[in-house]
C-alpha cells in the first residue's frame, strides 16, 4: 500500500526529512505530515528545523515562503508542482506595477522607495501608496511589497498590520492590498473604514473619471481577487442552517465576502476556527464556512458537537486536492535514490525583498 510505503521511506530518511501538511489536506496526507497547521506557521517550522529535505504539502506559493526562510543548504519541496493557488495567480507582477504605476501618475500619492527610512511612521504633510499583500501570493509579489516599503499579512494579523500601513501611509495616504478583495475589505470594515473608503482595483479595465474619484476618496485599494472555496458560501446557506439549528453557531472564514461574513456569528483564520470551536458546549451545532477537509476532520476531533460545512455541497481546494499520496510516495522514492525532485527555489533577488516584507510583519504584533 502507498501509506506503508511512505512511512517505509520516511524512516529510511530519518532526521533529514521534514513533512508539512497543510489543514487543507486530505487525511492520506496529514496522517504522514510532522506538523499540520497553516501556510505561514508551517514555514516557519521549515526555518525551525534542520531537516535537509522539507516536502510541504500545500500550494506553490507555501513551498515559496518555505524556501525564502531556510538556510541555502535545506531542499523545500513540493509533491506536486501543478499545486497552485487560484487567489495567487489573480496578481501577478506585471499587472501589480502597471496598477502600481498608474496610481502614482494620477494622484499626487508618493512611492516609499524614495523614503529615507520607511519603516518609520509617515513624515506630517507627506502622502504615501503603501503596499500589503496576503500570505497567498507569489515571492515576486512579496518582493515588490517588501521593496517599496511594504508589508505581508496573514488572515489573524490582517488588522494590526493594516494599523501600520495606515501609520506610513499619512493622513491622505492609501494602501493598495492585493491579492484578496473580501479579506481586505472585511478587515477594513472591522477596523472602522466605510464601504465607500475602500475602492475596488480591476486589472486590465481603463478607469475614467468616476472611478479615479472613488480612488481619490478611498483610503484601502482593494485588488479584485478572490478565494474560490470561500466565495463559495452565502447568507442563503447561514440562513438553511439556522431555519435547521435555531441555537447553532456559524463561523466563517475572513477571506468570504462580505454578506457572509456579516450574517455569521464569527469569523477568523483557520487556527481561529479551531480554537473557536474547541471553546464550544458539547451538543453546540456548528456550520464552519471553509475547506471541507477541515471540517470534516474537527467533526472527527469533536465528536461531542454537530458539526458541519456550510456548504452541504462539499467544497474541497482542488489545488490541495492535487497533492495526492502517490506524488509524495513518489518523491520520497527518489530522495531515497539520491535525487532531489520537485524542489522550490526562489531566486536570490527576490528572496531578499521577500524576506525584508516578512520580517516587518514578524515584527509587528497583532
Amino acid at each position: 500500500m502507498i501509506s506503508e510505503r511512505i512511512t517505509e521511506l520516511k524512516q529510511k530518511l530519518g532526521n533529514d526529512l521534514l513533512i508539512l501538511g497543510h489543514h487543507y489536506q486530505r487525511d492520506s496526507i496529514v496522517m504522514h505530515a510532522d506538523f499540520l497547521g497553516d501556510s505561514f506557521m508551517l514555514s516557519q517550522k521549515a526555518a525551525e528545523s534542520s531537516a535537509k529535505y522539507i516536502i510541504f504539502c500545500g500550494v506553490h506559493f507555501m513551498a515559496e515562503s518555505a524556501d525564502i526562510l531556510t538556510d541555502d543548504n535545506q531542499s523545500v519541496i513540493l509533491p506536486n508542482l501543478r499545486a497552485g493557488c487560484s487567489m495567487a495567480d489573480m496578481a501577478n507582477l506585471e499587472d501589480v506595477t502597471k496598477c502600481w504605476n498608474e496610481i502614482l501618475e494620477n494622484t499626487e500619492l508618493k512611492d516609499p522607495i524614495n523614503r529615507d527610512n520607511p519603516d518609520s511612521p509617515c513624515p506630517e504633510n507627506e502622502s504615501y501608496l503603501i503596499p500589503v499583500t496576503y500570505m497567498n501570493s507569489s515571492a515576486a509579489l512579496k518582493s515588490f511589497v517588501g521593496e517599496h516599503g511594504g508589508i505581508v499579512c496573514t488572515s489573524s494579523n490582517a488588522q494590526g498590520i493594516l494599523n501600520w500601513a495606515f501609520e506610513r501611509a499619512g493622513k491622505n495616504g492609501k494602501v493598495l492590498f492585493f491579492p484578496d478583495q473580501h479579506l481586505g475589505r472585511n478587515t477594513g470594515l472591522t477596523m472602522g473604514l466605510t464601504v465607500d473608503q475602500m475602492a475596488t482595483w480591476t486589472p486590465g479595465e481603463d478607469l475614467d473619471r468616476d472611478a479615479w474619484n472613488l480612488i481619490d476618496k478611498s483610503k484601502m485599494i482593494l485588488w479584485h481577487g478572490f478565494c474560490s472555496v470561500h466565495k463559495r458560501f452565502t447568507v442563503e446557506q447561514i440562513e438553511e442552517f439556522r431555519n435547521e439549528n435555531p441555537d447553532g453557531i456559524v463561523i466563517v472564514h475572513p477571506e468570504c465576502p462580505r454578506e457572509t461574513v456579516d450574517a455569521s456569528d464569527s469569523n477568523g483564520s483557520t487556527q481561529f476556527i479551531r480554537n473557536f470551536v474547541e471553546q464550544q458546549k458539547p451538543g453546540t451545532s456548528i456550520a464552519i464556512g471553509t475547506e471541507i477537509n477541515m471540517v470534516a476532520r474537527l467533526a472527527k476531533e469533536h465528536p461531542d458537537k454537530n458539526i458541519e460545512c456550510l456548504d452541504d455541497k462539499i467544497c474541497p481546494c482542488s489545488t490541495m486536492y492535487m497533492i495526492h499520496p502517490a506524488y509524495l510516495m513518489d518523491v520520497l522514492e527518489k530522495l531515497v535514490e539520491g535525487s532531489v525532485p520537485n524542489q522550490i527555489s526562489v531566486p536570490k533577488g527576490i528572496q531578499d525583498g521577500s524576506l525584508l516584507a516578512l520580517e516587518r510583519m514578524l515584527s509587528i504584533k497583532k
